[in-house]
Parts: C-alpha cells; sequence; structure tokens
C-alpha cells in the first residue's frame, strides 16, 4: 500500500498492468477533457444564474406592480427549489446511466426555461408568478451541478481532488464575474430597448441576459454530446470499471466500498454546506434592495453597480482559490474552512447598522412641498418615467434605524468574497473526501439538495426579516448562524477526514 502511495506522488495517473502506456496516455487525456468539459458545464450554470440576478428585482417592478421585496425572496428561492428537487433525481440518475443523458436534459430544461423567463411580461395579469415558475424551472435545470460535482469526484484521485475541485470553484467564480459584468454591459440597452415583432419579443435590460444564458446552453449540449466521455478512478488514480462505464473491463470498484461511510461526518457536511449556501444567498438576495434603500440608487443604477460589484468579488475569489490549493495542502483542508467562517462571520458583523445618520425616506422631501406635490402628481398622470428612490415609507425601520454606509456595504462585499468562496470548496472537498470510492452521484445530489435548501429558505427569510425589521436584526440572525456553524465544525473537527485516512489506506 506504501508502494501506491508513493507511486500516485510520482506519477500523475497509474498504470495498469493490463494496460499499455498508448492506451494508458490517451485514457488520461480523455479522462481531464472530459473533467474540463465539466468545469465548463459548472462555469456556464453559474453565469446562467448571475447574469439576471442583479436585475431580478427591478423586471419584477417592471412587469407586475403588485410585486414587494417579500416577493422578491420567493422569487429568488424558486431557483434554489427548483434545484433541490432536482439534484438527487439527477444524481440517481447518473449513478445508473451515462452522465450525458441527465446533463443534456437538465441543460435542455434550463434553456427552454430561460426563453420563458424573456416573455413573462407578455401575460396580462400575474406576471409574477410567470416570472416565479420560469426561475423554478431555471432552477430544475441547475440540480445538473450533483452530477457534475459526482463526475469530478470519482474521474480524481485524492491528491487531485482538492485542486480539481478548486479549479472547479475558479469556473464558478469566473461565472460570476462574467454574469454581472455581461448584465451590467446589456444594461445599456436600457429598459425599452427594441421590439422583434416576428417573435413577438422586447429585447431590453432585462431579456436579453436570459436570451444569451439560453444560447450559452445550446453550446454546453453541444459540449457535453461531442467531448464528454466516461471515466471512474480510485483514490489513488488507477481506472476503474463505474457502473455506467462502458469500455474494456478495469479494477473492479466492489472491493474498495466494503467499509461503511462515516454517516455522522455526511450529516455534519451537509448541514456546513446549508449554513454557508443560506448566508450567501441572504448576501446575493440583499444585495440590490438594500443599496435602493441606502444609498438611493435608480432601478438601473443598482443592476450597473452591484453588477460590478459582484463582478470585482468573482475576481477576488478566483485569487482565494489559488491561495486554498496552497494552503489546504499546507495546512489542510478543515483549517481553512474554519478559517472561511471566520472571515464570513467578520464581513456580516461589519454590516450592521451603526450611527446617527438614518437613509432617505423616499419623496419625504416632496411630501412637505405643495407646489412640488401638484408637480409630482401631474407628473404621474402623464406617465413620466420618473422613480422613486430611497427606503421606501411603509418600510418602518427606515425612520429609526441608521443607515449602511458605501464603505461599510464594499468591506462586508471584499471579506465574504474571500470567506464565501474557501468554504464553498473546502466543504464539498471534504465531503467528496469522507464518502471515499463509492458512486457519488446520489449523495451529491443530497449536498446539492441541501445548498439549494438554503438558497430557497435563504431569499424567503432574509426579505421578510429584512422588509419587516430591517437590516439591524436580519444581519445579527445571520451572524448568530455563522458562529453556529464554527460551534459545529470544532466539535466534530476530528471526523471530518477522508474514506481511505479513516480506513487506514492512506495516512493523512
Amino acid at each position: 500500500m506504501s508502494h501506491l502511495v508513493d507511486s500516485d506522488e510520482n506519477t500523475p495517473l497509474l498504470k495498469d498492468d493490463a494496460s499499455s502506456d498508448d492506451s494508458q496516455d490517451e485514457d488520461y487525456k480523455s479522462r481531464w477533457r472530459s473533467i474540463r468539459v465539466m468545469y465548463f458545464t459548472m462555469f456556464l450554470s453559474s453565469v446562467g444564474f448571475t447574469i439576471v440576478i442583479t436585475s431580478l428585482w427591478p423586471y419584477l417592478q417592471k412587469i407586475d406592480d403588485s410585486a414587494n421585496a417579500s416577493f422578491l425572496g420567493w422569487v429568488v428561492a424558486a431557483y434554489s427549489l427548483g434545484q433541490m428537487v432536482a439534484s438527487p433525481i439527477f444524481g440517481l440518475w447518473s449513478n445508473h446511466r451515462p452522465r450525458r443523458e441527465p446533463l443534456v436534459c437538465s441543460i435542455f430544461i434550463n434553456v427552454s426555461a430561460n426563453i420563458y423567463y424573456s416573455y413573462v411580461y407578455l401575460p396580462t395579469t400575474e406576471n409574477k408568478f410567470h416570472m416565479l415558475m420560469a426561475r423554478a424551472f431555471v432552477g430544475f435545470g441547475a440540480g445538473n451541478v450533483a452530477v457534475v460535482r459526482s463526475y469530478v469526484a470519482g474521474a480524481t484521485s485524492l491528491k487531485e481532488r482538492t485542486s480539481a475541485m478548486a479549479n472547479m470553484s475558479a469556473c464558478q467564480a469566473l461565472g460570476f464575474i462574467l454574469g454581472p459584468a455581461l448584465q451590467a454591459c446589456l444594461s445599456f440597452i436600457g429598459e425599452q430597448g427594441v421590439t422583434v415583432k416576428i417573435i413577438d419579443l422586447q429585447l431590453n435590460m432585462y431579456t436579453a441576459p436570459a436570451l444569451l444564458a439560453a444560447a450559452f446552453g445550446v453550446v454546453n449540449i453541444l459540449l457535453v454530446l461531442l467531448v464528454l466521455r466516461e471515466h471512474y478512478v480510485d483514490d489513488h488514480g488507477r481506472q476503474i470499471q463505474a457502473i455506467n462505464y462502458l469500455s474494456e473491463d478495469r479494477v473492479d470498484i466492489s472491493q474498495e466500498t466494503e467499509e461503511s461511510i462515516d454517516q455522522v461526518a455526511v450529516l455534519t457536511s451537509n448541514v456546513l454546506f446549508f449554513i454557508i449556501m443560506f448566508i450567501f444567498a441572504v448576501f446575493e438576495t440583499i444585495a440590490t434592495p438594500l443599496s435602493m434603500d441606502m444609498f438611493a440608487w435608480t432601478r438601473r443604477d443598482a443592476v450597473l453597480y452591484n453588477g460590478i460589484i459582484i463582478s470585482c468579488i468573482g475576481f477576488e475569489s478566483i485569487l482565494v482559490f489559488i491561495v486554498v490549493k496552497v494552503a489546504s495542502q499546507r495546512i489542510g483542508d478543515r483549517p481553512v474552512l474554519m478559517g472561511g467562517l471566520a472571515i464570513i462571520f467578520c464581513g456580516f458583523f461589519i454590516l450592521l447598522p451603526w450611527g446617527n445618520q438614518y437613509p432617505k425616506i423616499q419623496w419625504a422631501d416632496i411630501k412637505n412641498n405643495s407646489v412640488v406635490n401638484q408637480t409630482f402628481d401631474a407628473t404621474l398622470g402623464t406617465n413620466s418615467t420618473l422613480e422613486p428612490t430611497g427606503c421606501p415609507p411603509e418600510q418602518t425601520w427606515c425612520q429609526y434605524t441608521p443607515a449602511i454606509h458605501l464603505a461599510q456595504y464594499i468591506t462586508s462585499d471584499t471579506l465574504i468574497g474571500v470567506g464565501y468562496p474557501a468554504c464553498n470548496v473546502m466543504s464539498y472537498t471534504l465531503y467528496s473526501k469522507i464518502l471515499g470510492p463509492k458512486p457519488q452521484g446520489v449523495y451529491m445530489g443530497w449536498l446539492t439538495a441541501s445548498g439549494s435548501g438554503a438558497r430557497t429558505l435563504g431569499p424567503v427569510f432574509v426579505s421578510q426579516v429584512y422588509t419587516i425589521l430591517g437590516p439591524r436584526w436580519a444581519f445579527s440572525l445571520i451572524s448568530g448562524m455563522v458562529l453556529g456553524a464554527i460551534v459545529l465544525l470544532a466539535s466534530l473537527y476530528h471526523r471530518l477526514i477522508a474514506f481511505s485516512v479513516r480506513h487506514g489506506r492512506i495516512v493523512e
């Protein structure tokens, strides 16, 4: 066994005695081509989500006057609810059939849902519910993340896995960069845009990003069909026979999975991943309403500026992934995860409102000026595009809660942009190592479902608490949740170890 470990450190993939050098080299090349397709799939999935996230709120306000910040929470949550339902289904499917099937099916659903999203303004009533359904179907299509993660976990050795997971997260971060950046660029089309009469489409700053995401999905389907091949290796990098791998016989996987998986570690990993995704869902949901309330930004300003901010966070995340690769090799995965949670706590604590300066209230200057008020009423009567800015008067906390300053907002974004990617990559890297050589489709499906559940509850939670009680309560509760995650990780720290380490096959 020690010979295998030593060999693994010197060669990227151990040779099979029954295989020639040429066939082994071709296996290696095909394996990494397929892994890169998975990287690209994760990248496009990320782009498809973030390319509309900063414009959801203004688009919702534009198509349906009855929509409020609370309903925005449900719209954001719909994506994650769809993903939560789909992830175990696609994960189970990928365990028994070629992964190409669930991937193509899920991406096709995603493409169709983005086209639906581009037409939600057409119905004469209940437009907000059409947006809700469109986002739910986009999320259902995004359930393929479980398939992507299980493939990368199964196609890499234990030594390769942290680096591969970090690369995949870096691709996801690139998607987070490009998505908001594209949305910010497309914001210059304006709210009116142009009308394509032949297909009854209004192409504007809200619909163009979704259509672009659909086009990316078509490219993704072609890559999966033309490039992806099934590969499965053991913890030492040897090619083995996967359930859905139709090729020459390899090392049998059954002898590698006799020992039991530590279910306590599995449950703990799911809980930690839930908390990590919950707090990030809160962050991405509240960014646009918070900035519009605190800084009196218009809808267009909020889309543009938050797009730029999230893009900068994405660039920051890529640097974090590079550091994470080095740090995890030097000090291990668990300390990096603990450090990431501590940084996230600092980010939300800084976001708490302090001082004696209060946010601007919408039309506060108009209510006490009859001349301006008459002008305002007349302007509204002529359907002017004049837009109220500031904190809505129906949010009563605006009158007694101190304003959050732009410096606080940027500092918090910066810290969360460091802590979240570190926690994200370490949580499912640890999870894949805990599971060991067993096919991970279903387990990865449950991990993705727990993250999706967090992304479902997070937006609903924050939209309700923020709307009714304000940012002080919302961010205090989140800070408490992060502290709870730190305590949980510390208490079960000794059990979050790799399957092979737990059973004495590899020394940590």
